[in-house]
């Protein structure tokens, strides 16, 4: 069927933070300079914010320069930190560290514990305000290319497509977005931007990109147990010290408390399921007490780029750009990213809109790197470069390393420590086998603190079309049983926080007992079993538009 055809001037694909601020700054400049330039965000999630989760403790220093009277306009940032505290725990016990031992870029006095979605959602007014033409539910699904080999703009996925790929009575082709710059704003591990770093070589010279995994739960918790502006990070227990990771608590708006956990994606041992740790964090003596005779009301997980400054890649390419997420900006240590992505995407918009104003089209943006390289992001990455690298010493060792480097940074001695330590292997490499490590019993859920992965998913409102084809394609559908099944026990049963994939009896086979069922219809798009797949055996691509996670208040 052929496809119908929009033409724009700039095409953003991604409706976060970054993507959102690149088009109010396109429109921005517009006004300023009396031009008119034609602005289109897709989103694949159902509305603006469906699919964003973050901690999140935001610095507000982008949103300052995007939008300097964001309070008057009502900007979603109603609770200013007041009380800031690192923990580090035991099994059994919590220790504080005293603040003045932090780094200063550690504090969060300034920052404001936010919903990022709803930040988005309200960045989405703004920018329509302007003019910009936002398209919810409509996943880009293809890069489309001229005969040059430039990106002429994106394809939306098509729709009404049944599993054994027939064309259902509701079915719909894709439309063509044709522009004269494409700007990618996918959010971590973005399946187009994957594409485009191939296709360009964009990360030649550079380290992989490492990861973590995010999983959050949003609580309304008793008034009497809610401490609004209190912001508590910690490390240690239930994850061991080779074993990188952390938690976060942050209590907001009315009686709502943001608890999450994170561990990193480099992780050695199979059996480690992040989900279960996460279960397991909330019941240590210093974190049942806020949740107990509280309620559970949302739950989300999502990949988290760690890679840090050394694993940023090439960021322009004919026809277009990475901004926010998509190449990778977040300070891993602050445990912020907003801040970096909003801006990156005014940095893309800005050359983009000079490119416009000369007449120039579909070739690179180069004044986009050059302006990251002059900008306060570039800074903010390069005093914690050396931080993330400095785990593979484990976790302890590491931590006093990178925060000798982030406490001569804040001396004014950075000078001191010129070098940048590089990341040698992707996630996906790290684990060993399953006999060689040890097994993990995690406790069983309780229904009151601790609950299981498919009543996680029900409160993430997670919904797909079940008569589509799956988003979550092997390469080789043997894999999983030949080499993850056998050597690693079968790890994506376990690294899967929304109980997409588990082994079970295959009653067709002769061969193997078991096999694969990929139950995507719970996946909240986290990203992690991309990442983190042994042998880069799972694709994941868009599903059919609007589904997923429909995340309120994350």
């Amino acid at each position: 069927m052929p496809r119908e055809t929009m033409e724009y001037d700039v095409v953003i694909v991604g409706g976060g933070p970054s993507g959102l601020s690149a088009a109010i700054r396109l429109k921005q400049l517009a006004a300023e300079h009396g031009r008119e330039v034609g602005v289109c965000v897709l989103e694949k999630g159902s509305e603006v914010g469906a699919h964003i989760l973050s901690g999140a403790v935001m610095d507000p220093r982008a949103l300052n320069e995007l939008v300097p009277d964001w309070q008057a306009k009502g900007a979603p940032l109603n609770t200013p930190v007041t009380d800031d505290r690192f923990l580090v725990l035991s099994e059994s016990h919590a220790r504080r560290l005293p603040n003045w031992m932090l780094p200063r870029l550690m504090s969060n006095h300034g920052m404001y514990i936010v919903s990022l979605g709803n930040v988005c959602r309200w960045l989405g007014q703004q920018a329509e305000a302007l003019g910009v033409e936002i398209y919810a539910g409509f996943p880009a699904a293809e890069v489309l290319y001229d005969e040059r080999g430039a990106v002429r703009g994106v394809a939306t996925g098509e729709m009404g497509v049944a599993k054994d790929g027939s064309h259902k009575a509701s079915y719909q082709a894709g439309m063509e977005l044709h522009a004269k710059y494409t700007l990618f704003a996918e959010g971590c591990r973005g399946s187009l931007s994957q594409e485009l770093m191939a296709r360009f070589n964009l990360r030649e010279s550079v380290s992989p990109q490492l990861y973590g995994i995010g999983l959050k739960e949003l609580w309304e918790v008793p008034s009497e147990k809610h401490q609004r502006g209190l912001v508590v990070h910690s490390q240690g227990w239930p994850l061991d010290s080779r074993t990188g990771g952390g938690s976060f608590v942050y209590h907001f708006d009315e009686n709502l408390v943001s608890i999450g956990f994170v561990v990193h994606l480099n992780y050695q041992n199979p059996h480690l399921s992040p989900y279960d740790e996460f279960q397991r964090f909330k019941t240590h003596p210093a974190i049942r007490g806020t949740l107990e005779g509280g309620k559970r009301i949302g739950y989300g997980a999502r990949a988290i780029n760690e890679g840090g400054l050394q694993s940023v890649p090439k960021l322009v390419f004919p026809g277009g750009a990475l901004i926010g997420c998509s190449a990778g900006f977040v300070n891993l240590p602050r445990i912020k990213g907003s801040h970096n992505v909003m801006k990156t995407g005014m940095l893309g918009a800005e050359a983009a809109f000079a490119a416009l104003a000369v007449g120039r089209a579909h070739d690179e943006l180069a004044a986009y790197p050059e302006a990251f390289r002059q900008s306060w992001v570039y800074q903010d990455l390069y005093k914690v470069r050396n931080v993330k690298p400095g785990l593979k010493w484990g976790m302890w060792p590491g931590t006093m390393h990178g925060g000798a480097h982030m406490w001569l940074n804040d001396l004014g001695l950075g000078f001191l420590v010129p070098w940048t330590l590089r990341h040698k292997r992707a996630d996906n490499e790290s684990l060993k086998p399953a006999a060689d490590m040890p097994k993990i019993d995690y406790p069983k859920y309780d229904g009151v603190i601790t609950f299981d992965k498919l009543s996680s998913v029900f409160v993430s409102n997670t919904n797909h079309e079940e008569d589509q084809p799956s988003h979550l394609q092997l390469r080789d559908p043997k894999i999983p049983v030949a080499v993850n099944l056998a050597v690693y026990d079968g790890p994506e049963q376990r690294y899967c926080p929304a109980g997409v994939y588990e082994f079970v009896a295959d009653e067709s086979s002769a061969g193997s007992p078991k096999r694969l069922q990929i139950n995507a219809q719970n996946c909240v798009h986290c990203k992690t079993c991309d990442i983190k797949d042994p042998k880069q055996n799972i694709h994941w691509v868009t599903p059919e538009g609007g589904g997923g996670p429909n995340y309120a208040n994350m």
